[in-house]
């Protein structure tokens, strides 16, 4: 089902069941495009049928958020011109070899180059026959930092804004709508040991993203937040990492929490605390 949110966007909302992302559509006078692909074939399918029941110009690009399997795999099902950052295209060049079959996404694992979280999902979302013969796809226009696609009655500003959870993160902005579609980007590193934030590129990444006067923020595992909401809450990660600066000592970090905010840490707090030590600790390995 897709769901209309402003004058000129609809979204396949986001599914746990097999960590299914939201899916965006943005509809121009001349024509629309995709705000990634799915997390499969099916995935892709089952937007593609919800998209043929609304009399809107015709589909032409697909945009791809970063490069996470969960973004990609429904590409070739989508049948677009799809577009992404040079950096996501080199990373889905070297994809396009992957084999998908439990033995292989097995080994992964067990060599650190997949998450038993994303191993257990892909598995879920796609049974073992399909994932056989399966192959990803890349993508076929690219772009280094920024890109504007005029749709005919509206410009999308598509910015390559980095972050911790992947260094190729890329946000979506349709200023008719003052809408942002921003995939995973205010996530933590899913990949590097455990959850961690790196509060430099977190840092400057949200200075990219307040550049944008945005109503409504898009993230595509989460609900959408109004401007206040996200912010507050963007505000308050910030304010921990800064806080945490360079330290990799939780003790010393919760001890001068409570000093300084004369409190005791709720658990949002010393997690935050955790991903932000973790991110040092990464950086000094």
């Amino acid at each position: 089902m897709l769901n209309q949110i402003s004058k000129n966007i609809y979204i396949m909302p986001h599914n746990h069941n097999t960590d299914r992302p939201l899916l965006g559509l943005i509809v121009g006078s001349d024509y629309s495009i995709v705000v990634d692909s799915g997390n499969s074939p099916k995935h892709a399918k089952e937007f593609l049928k919800e998209v043929k029941k609304l009399n809107i110009s015709p589909l032409k690009y697909l945009i791809i958020t970063h490069w996470h399997w969960d973004h990609i795999f429904g590409i070739k099902e989508m049948k677009l011109s799809s577009i992404s950052s040079k950096a996501t295209q080199n990373i889905l060049m070297k994809m396009k070899e992957f084999s998908w079959d439990d033995f292989n996404l097995d080994n992964r694992v067990k060599q650190g180059e997949e998450i038993e979280f994303c191993s257990e999902n892909i598995k879920k979302e796609m049974d073992s026959n399909f994932r056989a013969t399966f192959k990803s796809s890349t993508t076929d226009i690219c772009f280094y930092n920024k890109l504007e696609i005029n749709l005919g009655s509206l410009v999308c500003i598509v910015e390559k804004i980095g972050g911790s959870h992947s260094s190729d993160s890329t946000i979506i902005y349709v200023k008719d709508d003052k809408v942002m579609f921003m995939g995973d980007c205010m996530s933590e590193d899913y990949y590097s040991g455990p959850l961690n934030y790196e509060y430099t590129k977190f840092e400057a990444m949200i200075r990219k993203i307040k550049k944008y006067d945005t109503n409504l923020y898009l993230e595509s595992h989460k609900e959408s937040q109004k401007r206040d909401d996200f912010w507050n809450n963007i505000n308050h990660i910030n304010t921990i990492g800064k806080d945490v600066g360079d330290n990799t000592d939780f003790d010393l970090c919760i001890e001068k929490y409570k000093q300084k905010y004369k409190l005791e840490p709720d658990n949002q707090v010393i997690n935050l605390i955790k991903s932000f030590i973790y991110g040092n600790l990464k950086k000094i390995k």
